[in-house]
């Protein structure tokens, strides 16, 4: 039996290994399209989630920073939604000057991205419900790309997000 489901397994994995390919590929060409725009704030949504499995992903594009080093960053955030329950992956991703993505911080919720990009510095304004509308979390990109950063909710509870490079 157990050799029955590896079998199982792995046709099901060479099923899904060209639509997860051509996932990739699509996202690619939706985020160029958006950095190319280059409207900063708007957000853009493509696809259309269904309960029969169509998917839907929202970019916007937050704009360019410079560091005191001269590296050049343009940032955009990310929310997927797909799956029956209307799941929601939510990510800042990264690209430099030639829009060539560099990685991405994946936040749990789409409350958890930031708000807007000014002087270098990404402001996270709490929209969550359960988390202290007053405060704001600032994080510096003066100096480069945190590998790690932490988002106030209230008090001293929050969340740590860290950055994923690709390789």
């Amino acid at each position: 039996m157990n050799k029955l489901h590896n079998i199982r397994f792995l046709s099901a994995l060479l099923i899904l290994i060209p639509f997860l390919g051509e996932s990739q590929h699509k996202d690619l060409k939706i985020r160029l399209k958006v950095l190319q725009r280059g409207q900063i704030g708007k957000e853009l949504v493509f696809g259309k989630w269904d309960i029969k499995g169509g998917t839907e992903t929202h970019l916007t594009f937050l704009g360019t920073l410079k560091t005191t080093q001269g590296k050049t960053y343009k940032i955009m955030n990310s929310t997927w939604i797909w799956g029956l329950s209307r799941r929601a992956t939510n990510r800042i991703l990264i690209f430099n000057k030639k829009n060539q993505y560099l990685g991405n911080y994946y936040v749990t919720l789409n409350t958890d991205l930031p708000t807007k990009l000014a002087s270098r510095i990404l402001i996270f304004q709490n929209t969550n419900l359960d988390c202290d509308k007053k405060t704001a979390s600032k994080i510096s990109f003066k100096n480069g790309l945190p590998k790690t950063f932490f988002r106030k909710c209230k008090n001293n509870s929050g969340d740590f997000y860290s950055f994923d490079a690709t390789n």
